[in-house]
C-alpha cells in the first residue's frame, strides 16, 4: 500500500507546470517557516501526523482530531529587524470534520523615504498578513484529506495588494501510524488586487512529497520533503542562455557534467529531518536543506549554512520549542513556539 500510494503521487505531479522561483513572484512570506519544530527539521515538514498544530500550516490534511481544542503561537527573530509569526486554533465537529483559523503575519520594519535626488521626506513601514482557514477529514482512517483557505493582503508604503491562495493536501498513514506520505499543492491562487497599474503577479505555486518513518524499536523519526516539483531544474544562478550555474566570485560559468548536474539539480528538492525522541516530552530535532547551503555558503570559509537543529520540551501543560536555522555566515533565523491543548486546563463535564 506505501509504494502504490507513493507511486501514485508521483504520476499525479503536474511537471509541466513552470515554476516562477528566485524571487519572480507576490507573497513570498507565505513559504516562511514559523513552527520552530519546522525550521529545526530543515523548514518544510509535510508528511509527520501528531498532535502538533502547526503542521497543518505546510500541509492541511495534517490537521486532525487530536488537535481538537488545541492552540499555538509562533515568535520568529528573522534578519534586519524582521520579525514574523503565527496563531491559530483548531475543533473538531462532528458530521463536518476537522476545522482551524489561524493568522500569519510579517512586519518588515520601518523605512526612510526620500526622493529620486536623495533627499529624506519622511519614513514609512511594509507589512503582510494572511489569514488560514482549514477543514480536513479522514478516510478508512489512513487516507487523510485538507484544504487551507488563504485570503492574502499586503501593504508596502502606499502600494496595497489582496489575493487569494489555497493549499490542498492528502496523506496515507500506515495502521501502525509509524510510517506516513503526504502529497500537497501549495498556493494555488492569484492576486485580485495589484499594486500598481493592473500588473497582475503570480504567486509562489509549489508541488511537495513527503515521507516519515518513526522506528518501532529506537527513538527516532525520520523527516524527507521533496519541495518545488512542479520544476525539475531550480538552481537560482544561471548564465544569459538559462542554462548552467555562475560561480558568484568569478562570474565564469561552473562545468558540470551531465550526471553531475542531474544529481545536484536532484538533490535541491530534498529536505531531510531527525527527531530524537528519548522521551515523551523532551525532543532533540536536526534537519539539513541541499539547496540552501548550496545557494548561501561561501566555499572558503567552513560553516553551518543549510542546517538546522532545536529541541522541544513540555513543561506542565504547554509545549515549548526553540530552533535555530543557519542561512549564512552574518547570522540565523531563531524561532519560538509555544502550544498547549486548552482542554487540559479544566475538568469536563462528567
Amino acid at each position: 500500500m506505501r509504494i502504490i500510494f507513493v507511486i501514485g503521487c508521483f504520476f499525479l505531479l503536474p511537471f509541466s507546470v513552470q515554476a516562477q522561483l528566485g524571487g519572480s513572484h507576490t507573497y513570498a512570506f507565505l513559504n516562511l517557516t514559523n513552527s520552530a519544530r519546522v525550521a529545526s527539521l530543515g523548514g518544510r515538514v509535510n508528511a509527520i501526523r501528531d498532535d502538533d498544530l502547526n503542521l497543518p500550516f505546510h500541509n492541511p490534511s495534517l490537521l486532525n482530531e487530536d488537535m481538537h481544542n488545541h492552540m499555538v503561537f509562533n515568535y520568529v527573530n528573522y534578519f534586519i529587524d524582521i520579525n514574523y509569526g503565527y496563531a491559530a486554533y483548531a475543533r473538531n465537529v462532528r458530521k463536518i470534520g476537522n476545522l482551524a483559523g489561524g493568522i500569519h503575519y510579517i512586519n518588515y520594519g520601518e523605512f526612510v523615504s526620500a526622493d529620486m535626488t536623495g533627499n529624506k521626506t519622511g519614513t514609512f513601514n511594509a507589512s503582510e498578513l494572511a489569514l488560514n482557514l482549514m477543514w480536513s477529514r479522514s478516510y478508512d482512517s489512513i487516507f487523510h484529506f485538507g484544504v487551507n483557505l488563504k485570503p492574502v493582503y499586503s501593504s508596502l508604503e502606499r502600494y496595497n495588494s489582496f489575493g487569494i491562495a489555497i493549499d490542498a493536501g492528502m496523506t496515507y498513514t500506515s495502521r501502525d501510524k509509524l510510517f506516513a506520505a503526504a502529497i500537497v499543492f501549495r498556493n494555488i491562487g492569484l492576486q485580485l488586487k495589484t499594486y500598481h497599474d493592473q500588473h497582475r503577479e503570480s504567486l509562489p505555486f509549489e508541488v511537495q512529497l513527503g515521507l516519515s518513518q518513526k522506528l518501532r524499536y529506537a527513538p527516532f523519526r525520520f523527516s524527507f520533503v521533496f519541495h518545488n516539483l512542479q520544476k525539475f531544474d531550480i538552481t537560482y544562478s544561471k548564465n544569459n542562455n538559462g542554462t548552467g550555474e555562475i560561480d558568484p566570485m568569478t562570474g565564469e560559468q561552473v562545468q558540470k557534467n551531465k550526471l553531475e548536474q542531474f544529481a545536484d539539480q536532484s538533490m535541491r528538492h530534498l529536505i531531510f529531518g531527525l527527531e530524537f525522541l528519548p522521551f515523551e516530552n523532551f525532543h532533540i530535532r536536526a534537519g539539513y536543506n541541499y539547496q540552501r547551503r548550496n545557494e548561501l555558503k561561501i566555499e572558503s570559509k567552513v560553516s553551518l549554512v543549510g542546517f538546522s537543529c532545536g529541541f522541544g520540551i513540555k513543561i506542565s501543560k504547554f509545549h515549548l520549542s526553540y530552533g535555530r536555522a543557519s542561512y549564512h555566515l552574518a547570522g540565523a533565523s531563531n524561532h519560538f513556539s509555544i502550544s498547549s491543548n486548552l482542554s487540559s486546563f479544566y475538568k469536563r463535564n462528567q
